[in-house]
């Protein structure tokens, strides 16, 4: 408007700038509030009669289609400005209410389990969306900690229900069944309930204990991820292929259970296909297996946010699909962890605690396995029984 004015002041009233001075409270209902739109609006009618006056517009009809211009504008920006206000409360409140669903349906996961440590990392498709078709869950049990990170097909609020269902079935099968079969069992009998036609959930279970192993169980979900501390990578495949959860698998297509090498200094990276999937402007896969080096760092978390951080740089844009990484290490001995855990959304830090998952501790049968006993010296006398 000033720039309007002076151009005004010093070309004079032939070449017929006034009308711009709308431009004003025109900009201003785009990006400021409704009272300071209003505000711009009245600074620029002032100007337009300001102007007006000196150019000697009044005489003619122009001069006042000039300012009705202006106040045309500034009631228009100001309509416009009271919507957006009102769009923006309502998008804050959606988000709030998801990020409400993604406390409910995937909670904190803990930073210590068992004898484990865990992060997780959640990259939504949407950039609004704080949650999606992707599930995970951490949980202590007697057996050993047991693990499941799953797809749902499908976007949307459907999706939504299917994953609450599966992590609902999971978590309450996990502390009840003795074996990891039936855990798998009864999360397929829910699955089944809850699904039809044609929709579907890929899943893949986990059981680790440092007495009895690692035992992996596959519903069509690609295999994890294990780092050697040596390097060497390796994807373990089950034996025979497996159906996805909900398509109402006969007995003789129920996956079986198979074990796989997982102990000390071992990392073992659980993910969805979002992650392998991902593409570059080239239309080539993320390669998570030459990428494994970029899990050294020695929090958890932080080496997680560093592999999220590749695969977004990988897609030079956002991903089309949801990427969630649940990454598991073996805990080293030291003092008890008493941090607490942090949202999604927190920041990589020392031994801070990832997004959404279950909340827990460690639970009978899930310690370290007894090392070997320890004869004292007998020089040095030893502490009185």
């Amino acid at each position: 408007m000033a720039l309007v004015a002076l151009v005004d002041g010093v070309a004079g009233a032939s070449v017929g700038l006034l009308p711009l001075v709308s431009l004003g409270p025109a900009f201003a209902g785009l990006a400021g509030t409704w009272v300071r739109t209003a505000v711009i609006g009245a600074l620029a009618v002032a100007i337009a009669c300001g102007l007006g006056a000196v150019d000697g517009l009044f005489a003619e009809r122009r001069g006042f289609a000039a300012i009705g211009a202006v106040v045309g504008v500034t009631v228009a920006g100001v309509i416009a400005a009271l919507t957006r206000q009102r769009r923006e409360a309502e998008l804050a409140n959606v988000r709030s209410i998801a990020e409400a669903a993604q406390r409910v349906l995937l909670r904190p996961v803990p930073r210590s389990a068992g004898h484990l440590r865990a992060a997780v990392s959640y990259t939504s498709a949407v950039a609004e969306a704080r949650i999606g078709g992707d599930l995970y869950e951490v949980v202590p049990s007697p057996a050993g900690v047991r693990v499941i990170i799953g797809d749902v097909q499908g976007k949307g609020l459907d999706a939504v229900e299917t994953a609450a269902v599966v992590l609902g079935a999971f978590r309450e099968a996990a502390h009840d069944e003795k074996s990891l079969e039936g855990v798998g069992e009864r999360v397929r009998r829910a699955a089944d309930r809850a699904l039809g036609g044609e929709k579907f959930v890929t899943a893949l279970m986990a059981q680790i204990s440092p007495l009895h192993g690692t035992t992996l169980l596959s519903f069509g979900h690609p295999p994890p991820m294990i780092l050697r501390p040596d390097g060497e990578v390796r994807f373990p495949e089950p034996p025979e292929s497996s159906l996805p959860l909900g398509l109402g698998l006969r007995p003789a297509d129920v996956p079986v259970a198979f074990p796989v090498p997982f102990g000390p200094g071992d990392q073992m990276l659980l993910y969805t296909d979002g992650v392998t999937e991902a593409r570059d402007p080239a239309g080539d896969f993320y390669p998570l297996g030459p990428r494994a080096e970029l899990l050294r760092d020695p929090d958890p978390q932080r080496a997680l946010e560093t592999l999220r951080t590749d695969l977004i740089r990988h897609t030079q844009g956002p991903l089309h699909d949801d990427a969630a990484m649940l990454l598991l290490r073996y805990r080293e001995p030291g003092p008890p962890d008493t941090g607490s855990d942090t949202g999604p959304d927190a920041g990589p830090g020392p031994d801070t605690g990832p997004g959404p998952g279950a909340a827990g501790g460690p639970a009978a049968g899930t310690g370290a396995a007894p090392g070997p006993a320890v004869e004292p010296d007998p020089g040095i006398p030893g502490p009185a029984s």
